[in-house]
């Protein structure tokens, strides 16, 4: 059986590598609706998306992460014009799968779209930070949240790889 959406499940990969082009507003209100509409525990919604484009914001990410990883002066944001990150409400008891299915669907719907993306960890760490802290209160982002990731968005600077053959033991049919 074969459909866009089993293709695109398919056939996304990670992207390393970006054009300096910025995606358009449409391209990113589509990623951006997509990542709405994750499944989340009871309905609750608890995660956020938090839209970095400018870059000076993108540097300060760049730079916050990179320190994390003990990585002074690389960019771990592989030069993606776009980040999104998503936050998930410390108080929400699934708060971690519920942003980690909103990373999967942001990163989707960019696939879907011919955009790059990458998932860009460390984002806990950051937001745990009192840097981290201040940034979010300086974007108007009250409470306890968590940072689940980094999603990374752009124009691949080149082709994205085949993916990898499936392990023959990845389901176990009981």
């Amino acid at each position: 059986m074969t459909n866009e959406t089993l293709e695109t499940l398919k056939s996304r990969r990670s992207c390393r590598a970006y054009k300096p082009d910025q995606i358009t507003e449409e391209e990113l209100a589509a990623v951006l609706e997509a990542g709405t509409y994750a499944p989340s525990a009871m309905g609750r919604q608890s995660a956020k998306i938090v839209v970095v484009q400018d870059p000076e914001t993108r540097a300060q990410l760049t730079r916050m992460n990179a320190a994390v990883m003990g990585r002074e002066g690389t960019d771990p944001m592989y030069g993606a014009p776009t980040i999104l990150i998503v936050l998930a409400d410390a108080s929400a008891s699934n708060a971690v799968a519920d942003g980690s299915l909103v990373m999967g669907n942001l990163m989707l719907a960019a696939a879907s779209l011919g955009l790059g993306s990458c998932w860009i960890n460390r984002a806990r760490e950051e937001f745990d930070s009192d840097e981290g802290k201040a940034l979010l209160k300086k974007w108007g982002i009250e409470g306890e949240w968590i940072g689940i990731g980094h999603c990374i968005l752009g124009y691949p600077a080149a082709a994205l790889p085949a993916p990898a053959p499936r392990r023959p033991d990845y389901i176990v049919r009981v």
